[in-house]
């Protein structure tokens, strides 16, 4: 498994991986799919598009098994957990490119190579 990660060239790939990462907090998906689909010229913006997309679904899919739980009770116990562990894990990402590391989410699926 390849797990080069590249850094972030210039400024502009550091506010960009910023902005994918605080834009996935209010818009789930959406940032990363964009830039996904749109930004192939930049090595760093497209991988933490990736990791931002990925993020996404895996969260989403979070959010379905909560609902589901919601049967016996406990899923908006769950959906808050899982709002809570986006908001830092969000936050960790935007932290990262800030300073033109590449992140990695824990506990994403890697669903978009």
């Amino acid at each position: 498994m390849n797990d080069e990660r590249p850094a972030a060239g210039t400024q502009d790939s550091k506010n960009m991986g910023l902005l994918i990462w605080f834009g996935t907090i209010f818009l789930s998906f959406l940032p990363g799919l964009v830039v996904y689909l749109v930004k192939r010229d930049d090595p760093f913006v497209l991988d933490q598009g990736k990791e931002a997309l990925n993020w996404s679904i895996t969260v989403m899919i979070g959010y379905c098994a909560a609902w589901i739980l919601t049967i016996v009770l406990v899923g908006p116990l769950v959906a808050g957990a899982i709002w809570l562990g986006n908001l830092v894990i969000c936050i960790m990402g935007a932290m990262s490119c800030s300073r033109g590391e590449a992140f990695r989410a824990p506990f994403a699926l890697r669903l978009i190579k």
